[in-house]
C-alpha cells in the first residue's frame, strides 16, 4: 500500500458516507434494471428542479470517457465531427475515445509557443466565441466543405482541464454562435460541483441548463462511487437514446447503483456542500503555496492548483507526496498538479504543507 499523501487527483476516495449507508440499506432490495427504478427517478426529477428544466431528459451513466464518447456520438451525423480547445478532454486526454467511434476532433489552439500564463490568464483551456465564430466561417467559406468533416457539436469543459472556468457572458456568447450555425453546445461537468462552488464564478447550474444543449453532472470526482448524471436540457434528439447508450456498453443493469447516489448527493443540498469543501481546501492549498515560495503555474479559481517545481526538488518530495504530472515546463522544471476534493481535510492540506 503507497503511504504517500495523495493530491494527484480528485478521485482517490471512495464514496461520501451517506451514499455507502444508503447503498448497504438497501443491497438486499429486488430492484429493476437499467434505470427503470424509482431511484433513478428519484435523481433525475430533484436534478431537473435544481436546473429549472422540467422537461429535461436525464440518463445515468458510468464514468467521464464512456459518457463523453456516447453524448458526442449521439450529437453526430457519422461525417461530422465535434469542435474543442485543443487542450480540451476529448482531444488530449481521451486515448483517442471519440475518434474510435467514428467521430473527429476539431481543434481550436489556446496558446502559442511559449507558455505565458500570465498573458492567456483565465482563458488558458477555454473556447473564445470569436475564435469559434472564426472556425466555422472558415468551414462553411471553403467551397469544398461538403468533401470536409462537418463541425456538427461543440464541446466546452467547466471547470477546464486547467482548473479556469467560463463566465457567464463567455457561456452566453459561445452559446450564440451555437445557434447562429444551428449545432448543439454540450458542456463536460465531470467536476462541475467543483466550478459552481469556486468563489470567483457568476454561474449557476441554472445558466448552464438554459445555456447549453446537454451537460452532465459529474459524481465519480464529486462524492459518489462512480456516476455521471447526463442533461438534455431541451429534450434529447436521438430517436431512440437507449440502444445507442447500450452500444457504448453505458448501460448499468444495475442502474438503481447510479440512480440512489445521485439521489442522496441532491438531498439536502449534499452535492453542493461537498464541493464547496473542495474549494476551501484549494483555498488554504493555495494560501500555503505562495507562503512557501512557490512558483504558482497558473490562477486557477477551482480544487486543481499547478506549481511549478525543479526536477530536482520533485525527486524529494516524490517520496512523501503523490501529485499528478501536468507538462513540462523547460529542460530543468516540471508543473505539476495539486487537487483537492469533496473529502480533503485541513489535516490533509497541513500535512502535505509539511513535506513541501
Amino acid at each position: 500500500m503507497d503511504s504517500r499523501i495523495s493530491f494527484s487527483s480528485d478521485y482517490t476516495k471512495g464514496a461520501h458516507p451517506q451514499i455507502l449507508q444508503r447503498l448497504q440499506e438497501t443491497n438486499f432490495e429486488q430492484i429493476d434494471g437499467y434505470g427503470t427504478d424509482g431511484y433513478c427517478k428519484s435523481a433525475a426529477d430533484k436534478i431537473k428542479k435544481i436546473c429549472g428544466q422540467p422537461n429535461a431528459d436525464v440518463f445515468f451513466l458510468v464514468g467521464g470517457t464512456q459518457t463523453n464518447q456516447t453524448i458526442i456520438d449521439m450529437l453526430l451525423q457519422p461525417y461530422e465531427g465535434v469542435v474543442a480547445a485543443e487542450t480540451g478532454h476529448v482531444a488530449a486526454h481521451e486515448a483517442g475515445a471519440i475518434e474510435h467511434a467514428g467521430h473527429k476532433v476539431l481543434t481550436i489552439p489556446y496558446y502559442g509557443e511559449e507558455k505565458d500564463t500570465k498573458k492567456y490568464g483565465d482563458n488558458i483551456g477555454k473556447i473564445a466565441a470569436p475564435d469559434l465564430k472564426k472556425l466555422l466561417e472558415k468551414f462553411y467559406g471553403d467551397a469544398n466543405h461538403e468533401h470536409m468533416v462537418f463541425p456538427g457539436a461543440v464541446y466546452i469543459s467547466h471547470p477546464t482541464e486547467y482548473g479556469t472556468l467560463y463566465t457567464k457572458a463567455e457561456l452566453t456568447a459561445i452559446s450564440e454562435v451555437c445557434k447562429e450555425y444551428k449545432i448543439p453546445l454540450f458542456l463536460d461537468g465531470a467536476r462541475l460541483g467543483y466550478g459552481l462552488m469556486s468563489k470567483r464564478t457568476d454561474v449557476t447550474i441554472e445558466d448552464i441548463a438554459r445555456l447549453v444543449d446537454v451537460f452532465y453532472i459529474g459524481g465519480t470526482k464529486v462524492g459518489a462511487l462512480f456516476g455521471e448524471a447526463v442533461v438534455f436540457t431541451k429534450g434529447v434528439t436521438t430517436k431512440h437514446p437507449i440502444p445507442v447508450i447500450k452500444q457504448h456498453g453505458a448501460l448499468l443493469a444495475k442502474g438503481w447503483l447510479l440512480g440512489l447516489q445521485f439521489d442522496t448527493l441532491f438531498t439536502d443540498d449534499l452535492y453542493f456542500k461537498i464541493s464547496e469543501n473542495a474549494i476551501e481546501m484549494a483555498e488554504l492549498l493555495r494560501k500555503g503555496l505562495e507562503e512557501k515560495g512557490y512558483k504558482i503555474f497558473l490562477d486557477s479559481p477551482t480544487n486543481q492548483q499547478f506549481i511549478v517545481v525543479e526536477d530536482e526538488k520533485l525527486k524529494e518530495l516524490d517520496k512523501n507526496i503523490r501529485y499528478g504530472f501536468w507538462e513540462k515546463y523547460d529542460d530543468s522544471h516540471t508543473v505539476i498538479r495539486l487537487a483537492t476534493d469533496w473529502a480533503t481535510t485541513k489535516e490533509d492540506v497541513e500535512k502535505l504543507m509539511s513535506f513541501l
